[in-house]
């Protein structure tokens, strides 16, 4: 496990580096107006398809069930040549149908392009550019879909390098498109990009799942066994396989990533009745800002299929112990990064994006709302740590949608009632109230329902790794700007640079003192491994 983590860590912050060199291509060619106003509104197309297809809904629905399979042909004995294989009966159940409701899903977003467009951004001037970019992205709903399947399978077998590299191949597809197209077609070259970077997605991963997948598909299965332990019925048909792991779970998750991704659907509808430029601030303080819950979340990404067998196995306190490890590493992970954010967002932005079109405003502007949209960093972390042992147990629940549509309609209320006033930041800090309110109730609610969590432990750990946070966020802070809070004069890359080494030492050495969960263990473990290079 700490070698997948090693690796995807790797691939991840490689995707996360390339989606950088991505905001900043777009940046510098097209600024912060109207036309990357009008690419960001056909973005949101992609953005919905990845939460749905990649990074949620596909995952939390098809790893627990291909953990089951698995589970299953341990249990029974049956190899992937075998017509029995529970694994290849789960992917003649779900592949062929997935594919035509994908391509259906495609084409039906290409038409419906205008209507998408006027129901996002009624505010805008233009909508032409928007619809035309709309056009070019609505190929993702299947390239990534088919890509969320094939990831999803092959994490389930653990096997993490291939789906770990499909935002490198996405963005390294997106830049060379831009680069290439930007000329002669201007912002429609990132949306033709987008399409381009979808299709990677797909290709990097053909090789690894054509390895490990008995791709051949049956016509026909004997019953499957069921794995042995307290509250053994016997054998387990095929049809209850697909059943219990598969379709049952799929609505309520698909319904809880799209709430959770309605969150950005609010910010650019509050936003298209502002000056042009408000949702291209937005999206790079968003972009930047994420990037610490991003990185926080490759532990969730490594143990999900992990918490899924030891769900399916029965083994409910080794997924309690587990899920409450990946919360609090998450929680050193993001609020370290939180910090950072706070103390240096107008240099990181200064750094990442001013040049070309992307002028000094646009710097402070988007600097100011990556501060705001920080807050709620924790908030967005922990919302996506814990959804996945709430889907580990292959069956359907509502709990998280509930909660999700609560955060969603504290989202909505704050934003109303905040942009008309504060503008961007307002609907910055709308995000980040409603995600923490979501973030509160799963983790109240996980303990609860499924996992017995030690609520309060976890919380009270959370809690002190905060405050951490907190006085590594004032101190990076006073060492980069002056009595007034302007930067200081040292040059942004200098001033990012010390930063790097100064939030990280202040957090671990109060964190240290307020005796915080995990981060004595992991410097202890540094050490360990220094001696041993040593």
């Amino acid at each position: 496990m700490a070698r997948a983590a090693v690796v995807t860590a790797g691939l991840t912050a490689a995707g996360a580096l390339f989606g950088l060199v991505r905001d900043q291509l777009i940046a510098h060619l097209f600024g912060a107006g109207g036309a990357t106003d009008a690419f960001l509104v056909a973005w949101t197309v992609p953005e919905l398809a990845a939460t749905l297809l990649i990074e949620d809904a596909m995952a939390l629905a098809l790893i627990p069930a291909f953990s089951l399979a698995l589970s299953l042909r341990a249990a029974g004995g049956t190899g992937r040549a075998d017509r029995a294989d529970p694994v290849r009966r789960l992917l003649a159940v779900t592949a062929p149908r997935l594919f035509l409701a994908l391509s259906c899903g495609a084409v039906l977003v290409g038409l419906a392009a205008p209507s998408l467009v006027d129901l996002l951004a009624p505010g805008l001037a233009d909508p032409g550019p928007a619809v035309v970019c709309t056009r070019l992205t609505a190929m993702t709903v299947l390239t990534f879909g088919v890509a969320g399947y094939l990831s999803a399978a092959l994490r389930a077998h653990h096997s993490y390098p291939a789906p770990a590299a499909i935002y490198v191949a996405y963005n390294v597809g997106i830049v060379a498109t831009v680069l290439t197209l930007h000329a002669t077609h201007g912002v429609a070259a990132a949306a033709a990009g987008v399409a381009v970077g979808s299709c990677l997605m797909v290709l990097v991963q053909l090789p690894a799942g054509h390895r490990l997948l008995p791709l051949r598909l049956p016509a026909a299965s004997p019953p499957l066994p069921a794995p042995s332990g307290p509250g053994d019925q016997g054998p387990l048909p095929a049809a209850s396989l697909r059943a219990r792991a598969v379709l049952a779970p799929v609505v309520p998750i698909a319904l809880f990533a799209l709430a959770r991704q309605s969150q950005v659907l609010i910010e650019r509808h509050l936003a298209s009745g502002l000056p042009a430029g408000a949702i291209s601030h937005l999206n790079y303080a968003q972009k930047v800002a994420q990037l610490p819950m991003v990185l926080s979340l490759m532990v969730c990404t490594v143990t999900f299929p992990l918490v899924a067998r030891a769900m399916a196995d029965g083994e409910a306190e080794r997924a309690r112990r587990r899920v409450e490890r990946d919360l609090t590493l998450a929680g050193v992970v993001v609020l370290a990064g939180t910090a950072y954010v706070i103390a240096y967002a107008p240099q990181i932005v200064e750094v990442l994006f001013q040049r070309g079109a992307f002028e000094a405003r646009d710097t402070a502007a988007t600097a100011a709302v990556m501060r705001v949209y920080a807050l709620g960093l924790l908030g967005h972390s922990l919302v996506g740590a814990l959804i996945r042992p709430f889907c580990s147990a292959g069956r359907p629940t509502w709990y998280p949608l509930a909660s999700m549509t609560v955060g969603l309609l504290a989202t909505v209320a704050a934003g109303a009632a905040t942009a008309p006033h504060w503008g961007v930041l307002g609907i910055a800090a709308a995000n980040a109230c409603g995600i923490s309110v979501t973030a509160l109730l799963l983790l109240r609610g996980l303990g609860a329902r499924l996992i017995a969590l030690r609520v309060g432990r976890v919380a009270a750990g959370l809690g002190r790794l905060a405050l951490a946070a907190a006085v590594a966020a004032a101190v990076g802070w006073a060492a980069a700007a002056d009595a007034t809070g302007a930067p200081l004069a040292p040059s942004a890359p200098v001033a990012v640079a010390a930063g790097c080494l100064l939030v990280p030492v202040v957090f671990a050495v109060t964190a240290l003192a307020v005796r915080a969960p995990e981060v004595p263990e992991l410097l202890a473990s540094a050490q360990r491994k220094l001696r041993h290079v040593r």
